[in-house]
Order: C-alpha cells, then structure tokens, then sequence
C-alpha cells in the first residue's frame, strides 16, 4: 500500500459554519482519544466519493489530536475489474464469482495486509476492494470498522455469501443508513452518512461573475438555462436517463443547455467504456456537453457548474448517497434527484428539493423549475440550510470520535 499525503485542516475554520454545540462535542469527545493510532484504507486517491470524503476527514481527525494515515491499495486492473463487479453485485446486478476472480482478489488483500507496518488502534476499510485485509492481517490490538459506502440492501446473494464471511471478521459495520445492512450480517452495524467539505475548493463560496466565467470557458452559453448532472460516468447514475429527460425539457424550452460532468477514477475501468456509450447516445447535439477530468474539469470547474446551473440533477436509480446531491443544495441550487438510496435523507421532496422516479418526473421538476425560479429558489436556501446541520464533515469527524470511544471502552 502506499499512503496518501492529505495536507492540513483545522476544525477551527469550521466554527462560524457548524453549530456551536457540535465544536464543543467535537472537542470533548477527542480529548480521551488523543494519540491514538488510526489507518483509513480505501482504493484509490481520486475519483471518487470516499477519496474527497478523506481528504478532509483525515486531517481534521490529526488536527484533533488523533494519530491518522490513509493509504490505497496496491492492485492491478484486473483485480478493479473484480471489485467494480462485486460492487455492481451488492447494488443488485447479478454476479458469479469465479475460483480465479476470487484468487485474484484474495491474493490482492492478502499481499497489501502484508504491508500493515506499524501497529493500529482503529483501522477503518473503506467498501469491498480491501474488505479481505482484515483475514490476512497479523494480530495486534485494532478494532477494526468496515465502512461501506454502497447501498448493499438487495445484494446477488451468491456473492454477497461470498464476502459475509470477510465482513463478520469486523467489530463493526457502519453503513449509511442501517437499512443498508443485509440481513444476517451478524456484526453490530452503525449508521453514519457521509458528508461534505464546505470549506474545500468544489465547494467553497465562488461568486456569480467567477463561476459565469469559468463555465464560459467551456463553450457553454451562460445567458441561457442549464441543467448540470456531476457523478461519475455509471449506469446506475443513469445519465442516459437524464439525456431523455434533458430532450423533453428541450421539447418545451428549446434554449435549454445540459452538462454531464464526471470524473473518471482509476478503480473504476467500467468507466471508459459507459463513457463512450453516453458520447453516443448524445448524437451530436451541441448543447450536450459532456465534461469529465480528461477536459481540465477539477474541484474549481465542477464548484462553478453547480454554482451556475439553473437545475441540479441526480437522476441515479441506486445510491448509496450522493454527495452531489448536498454539494448542490449547499450552493442553494435547486435539486431533482432520483427517489433512491440515501438521497431521501438529504431532500425532502417538495420542501427542499424534489425527488423523481423516472425521466418524465425529472423533466416536469426541471420545467416547473425553470417556469418558477423564485420559488425554487426558497427551497434550495432551506435545502442548503438541512445540509449545513447534518451533511457537514465535522458532523462526520464527531460520529466517528463517537464510534472510537465506543470501541476504546470494549476494549478497556
């Protein structure tokens, strides 16, 4: 494994945007942990949810007095293409394990568990890529937590039984929602939603005129109404969905303009090829615009679309989350996202956001938007407003000082 070198942030930055009690909590939670040894171990650096989820997470956790690293798996594109079908399998999609994927996949965990060179006291596995470690790590005395990002509620039970196994090895599972948690799982489960970083650049406060020149450079015409999907390029984000929504929004309102911007993540190789798939399914038209890391599109381009668009979209059909959904809401956009996963517990349909099951539903939220703005408006301000008290890192940081002490006293 190789670590990942995350910089420095202060929670004292965040205290004029989080409520006073959570610092205070924050705070009297981390001094009986101070010093103690923690190990965030997850796929890839960039790319994706979890990668900027730790970014933050892991510095604030030092800047609190904890002793924390991040380090990546070590793996070929062979083992990715496995893990990227054992996460297909959890969200639903029928899988079948071979001997050799399993091998391979063993053989990966077994060879980066072997790298463990110092001694933990928590160590925390991010989803299934590096969920095998736990088996093939030596003893000591860490607590370990798998952290699944996915919504694993109907998995391919072939495979899920496969990796059960590995997942009762833990001490604790902590999931989004608890409803996420197979039956059967036979560990303590915790429910902890992720959060996001205001304070990082895709969503630090970008002025009007900056984010307008920004997405300029794009070839986007600001002066006319845009629709704005960010997610990584994957079926279950249905951005072909949001393309038919997009046509018959475009059938009412020709003006209107769409961007699908994404990232494309080293421990996602499906990614190329859907990718390829969406160019296609686009058919030239040239307010389409499909933007992804290959085109310059960092943490300051997508903070400018999110802040520009007219409507964000969502449209995924499983989710374990959806961060885009908060980094939205927290710019005060007005948000039509898919009625799945964790995104319900991020916008309260007609009161904060809406939330569709089709692209006929997503298209008339979008028109109701665009013929309202005003309206929309308000509700993305109490939208923004829900994300501040509860999708915030530092919310983040406190659930997980609380899961330490919880741990910290079994093991006393």
């Amino acid at each position: 494994m190789h670590e990942v070198n995350v910089g420095h942030k202060f929670l004292a930055d965040y205290q004029s945007i989080i409520p006073k009690d959570l610092l205070e909590e924050i705070r009297d939670l981390a001094g009986p942990l101070e010093g103690k040894r923690v190990l965030h171990v997850n796929a890839t650096a960039f790319g994706g949810g979890v990668a900027e989820i730790l970014y933050t997470l892991v510095p604030l956790m030092n800047d609190v007095g904890l002793s924390v690293q991040w380090q990546v798996l070590n793996a070929t594109p062979a083992f990715f293409n496995i893990t990227k079908s054992f996460h297909n399998g959890l969200q639903g999609m029928e899988v079948a394990p071979t001997p050799e994927s399993r091998e391979t996949y063993e053989a990966v965990n077994r060879a980066n568990a072997h790298d463990l060179s110092r001694p933990y006291d928590f160590i925390v596995v991010h989803d299934p890529q590096p969920l095998a470690m736990r088996r093939f790590a030596n003893g000591g005395e860490a607590r370990w937590i798998w952290r699944c990002h996915i919504d694993t509620s109907t998995p391919d039970h072939g495979l899920y039984d496969y990796l059960l196994p590995f997942i009762r090895e833990y001490d604790r599972a902590v999931y989004t929602m608890e409803a996420y948690a197979p039956e059967g799982i036979g560990v303590p489960v915790v429910a902890v939603p992720p959060a996001i970083d205001p304070l990082a650049p895709k969503n630090m406060a970008l002025s009007p005129e900056d984010a307008r020149y920004i997405v300029r450079q794009f070839g986007i015409d600001v002066e006319r109404p845009l629709l704005l999907q960010v997610s990584r390029f994957d079926p279950w984000k249905d951005p072909l969905g949001v393309i038919d929504a997009y046509r018959v929004v475009k059938g009412k309102r020709a003006e209107v303009q769409l961007a699908l911007v994404g990232s494309l993540a080293s421990d996602d190789p499906e990614g190329w090829t859907f990718l390829e798939k969406v160019h296609e399914y686009v058919g030239g038209d040239p307010d389409i615009f499909v933007l992804s890391n290959l085109d310059n599109v960092g943490s300051v381009e997508i903070n400018a679309f999110q802040s520009h668009a007219d409507v964000i979209v969502q449209k995924s059909t499983r989710e374990g989350f959806g961060l885009t959904v908060s980094e939205g809401l927290w710019k005060a956009r007005p948000t039509v996202a898919g009625a799945v996963g964790g995104i319900p517990l991020q916008i309260d349909d007609g009161v904060t956001g809406f939330l569709v099951n089709s692209s006929n539903e997503c298209a008339e939220r979008c028109l109701q938007i665009l013929a309202d703005p005003a309206v929309a408006k308000q509700m993305a301000l109490r939208g923004k407003e829900h994300v501040r008290r509860e999708f915030l890192t530092p919310r983040l940081l406190r659930d997980y000082l609380r899961l330490f002490t919880e741990l910290a006293g079994e093991r006393g």
